[in-house]
């Protein structure tokens, strides 16, 4: 199967062809879908790596097609849209996208991502390692998290973010930090990505451990609540 199987979900016919044709050249099996519901369907079907997502869809939201995906899966998704404020990032972050690229895009620019995002999959799925603090436990090799017993629901950026934050229990790790040893390239944008994940974390295992936040630096795991 190559690199690896990806969906792209983009209705204009030039975009998909484009994509699919730089990610077919780096040995990627690709398959197009060219609505939400077609998306959806080949998802349940087929063990895809990762799905590039139109934000603009002819029958669904891009937003409500992540919020679907992650109901049921933790597939990596890179946004793909001609929208680029602030607040639609953060949106798209917040229902679990894990990357955002702007059109007009530069393909060889997504297929870094893409290829980013599969190489943090797989260094997560080669770790061997369960890590305890406080009533949370990170198991990376099961790709499990459990707060007092209880298993959440993470992103795959969200589990690579706690593990991150774990494995350097009580070090300040500074927003670049995160950003270069999470997402894997040279993020270019501000770095309210790596704030909306912490929020999130935060809510996910409210009363488990504390991430703290160190004022003009970044955040920390403490162990003591």
């Amino acid at each position: 199967m190559g690199n690896g199987h990806i969906l792209v979900i983009e209705d204009e016919e030039n975009i998909a062809k484009l994509v699919s044709l730089y990610l077919t050249k780096e040995d990627y099996v690709v398959d197009v879908a060219g609505s939400g519901e077609d998306g959806l369907k080949k998802i349940e079907e087929i063990s895809y790596e990762a799905i590039v997502l139109d934000l603009m869809l002819p029958d669904y939201d891009g937003f409500d097609v992540c919020k679907k995906i992650r109901k049921t899966k933790d597939i990596p998704i890179i946004m793909l849209t001609a929208k680029d404020t602030e607040i639609d990032k953060v949106v798209g972050l917040e229902i679990g996208a894990d990357d955002y690229i702007t059109k007009p895009f530069s393909p060889r620019e997504l297929t870094a991502r893409i290829k980013a995002v599969l190489r943090r999959t797989k260094k997560g799925e080669d770790r061997q390692e369960v890590i305890t603090i406080d009533s949370v436990t990170i198991d990376s090799k099961r790709h499990e998290v459990f707060v007092s017993d209880n298993e959440v629901t993470l992103t795959a950026k969200e589990f690579d973010l706690l593990f991150y934050l774990f494995e350097n229990k009580g070090v300040v790790l500074s927003r670049q930090m995160i950003l270069s040893a999470v997402w894997g390239y040279d993020y270019v944008g501000d770095t309210r990505t790596v704030d909306v994940h912490v929020n999130q974390l935060r809510t996910k295992i409210s009363g488990g451990c504390k991430i703290a936040t160190v004022w003009g630096v970044g955040y920390k795991i403490d162990d003591k609540i």
